[in-house]
């Protein structure tokens, strides 16, 4: 452990290393790799300690959707904070919450009406996961008490999110501690064959689908799918028709359809959710990063009325007995509602169509670069594979690139071999531009050296 005698003599970086265990981080890495202090943000850009810009091209873990320090989102949340800070959920309500979970019930037309919140991603999950489990027993039917999840699929962390992931880097070391699932095939479009599409892929995939569920339906209490792009799983990209065709197997089958919008949702692919591409809703759908803008940690579960009517009985235990401290956080809550005002008031999704062709220009580059495959795009997702014959080392490329990318002013972090970009809905055609450029410079000369 490194030890700091005199704290403040040292630079910001020194101390997060000597006291903060940063995440998703082998820390032995930052001997020689570097972790960066950021003292602000502004925008799409984020400034270092020695004011040196960095163009936000994952939009901080593809949270902040409308820049950082964004005005409206300070102002919504300074008014709360003069209101009331917090209170707990269980007994008691505010406006805030109310507002939200309206409005997002407006947006699926009523057909999630009801809404159960957290304060992350993995929270959300276990929350899905939990009321469908409970639900079948409450239905009389305990037996069905499995999930499924997709091969390369991304959940979360905790235990039951984790259960469902299918990200072997995340699973292995606590595999022993996760109940057992059922893991079918994803309709990743990059599997497609010279006389095939991505179509022809979904549907493949929703066979084996098919196959489980006519065999071990009276088992299965849910299957969790991320809607069109697996992020964490190289931003795998699928057809909408695996969406639609999986809603249909669920329905024959009575078995829910899980979908986790945390990374997708609130107009990263195009639509608000995601689902909306194949016109379907699924019994439960998750949100959290982009909800609150990237401010503040909010999660939550959307649902059905006839599962929430499943639930409204006479006896305390037939209820959902889940809680979290900050459930419903009225700034938190505060802070979503002003990004759904921007999407109306600013015509988001419809300057983001334009936003996604900026992106598709800055990086056209891409498209002709013989180490380089797998060029996709949904929405404000951005991703291409580097050939592994390209790559020197294919385990220390992702540090590399990402290092060689901040030198360039850009914030990237490649995930395996696959590089991609998910920036700010704020995002200049120049700021575009700038980001290919400075990536493709980053890459060539990682490649290189």
């Amino acid at each position: 452990m490194k030890v700091i005698s005199d704290p403040n003599q040292a630079n910001l970086v020194d101390r997060s290393l000597a006291a903060v265990w940063h995440p998703c981080t082998q820390m032995k890495h930052h001997e020689s790799f570097p972790l960066v202090a950021i003292t602000k943000g502004k925008g799409p850009w984020l400034y270092d300690e020695q004011g040196n810009a960095l163009l936000d091209c994952i939009s901080s873990w593809w949270t902040n959707l409308f820049g950082h320090s964004n005005p409206r989102i300070n102002q919504a949340i300074t008014q709360q904070l003069e209101k009331i800070e917090h209170v707990m959920l269980a007994g008691f309500t505010h406006q805030p919450v109310v507002a939200l979970s309206e409005k997002l019930a407006a947006l699926t037309k009523g057909n999630l009406g009801h809404i159960f919140y957290a304060s992350d991603g993995a929270s959300a999950v276990e929350i899905a996961l939990k009321m469908s489990h409970h639900f079948w027993q409450l239905n009389g039917k305990p037996q069905k008490k499995k999930f499924v999840c997709l091969e390369n699929g991304y959940h979360g962390e905790t235990l039951g999110a984790l259960a469902v992931t299918d990200v072997a880097i995340f699973r292995e070391a606590y595999r022993s501690l996760l109940q057992d699932v059922f893991t079918v095939a994803s309709p990743d479009a990059r599997k497609a064959k010279a006389d095939e599409n991505a179509e022809d892929v979904a549907r493949q995939a929703a066979k084996e689908v098919e196959e489980l569920f006519a065999q071990e339906h009276e088992h299965i209490a849910a299957i969790i799918v991320e809607p069109l792009v697996q992020c964490a799983g190289q931003m795998a990209m699928h057809s909408p028709e695996y969406l639609r065709l999986v809603k249909d197997l669920c329905d024959r089958y009575e078995i829910h359809m899980i979908a986790d919008e945390i990374a997708v949702g609130c107009g990263r692919s195009g639509k608000f959710f995601a689902c909306e591409h194949a016109e379907i809703w699924p019994d439960f759908l998750t949100l959290s990063k982009g909800i609150s803008g990237g401010y503040l940690p909010l999660s939550l579960c959307m649902t059905t009325e006839k599962i929430y009517r499943s639930f409204y009985q006479d006896q305390t235990k037939q209820g959902f007995l889940h809680s979290h401290s900050y459930t419903g956080n009225p700034l938190a809550c505060a802070a979503a509602l002003a990004c759904l005002e921007i999407f109306d008031t600013e015509y988001v999704l419809e300057k983001n169509i334009d936003r996604s062709e900026d992106l598709a220009n800055a990086f056209s580059w891409a498209k002709l670069d013989s180490r380089i495959e797998h060029w996709r795009q949904q929405g404000m997702i951005l991703a291409f594979d580097v050939k592994q014959t390209a790559l020197k080392n294919s385990n220390t490329f992702p540090r590399e690139m990402f290092a060689q990318c901040l030198n360039e002013g850009v914030l990237i972090r490649p995930i395996g071999n696959t590089i991609y970009v998910m920036p700010p809905y704020v995002l200049s055609s120049k700021e575009a531009e700038q980001m290919g450029q400075s990536v493709q410079t980053a890459l060539n000369q990682v490649l290189h050296d």
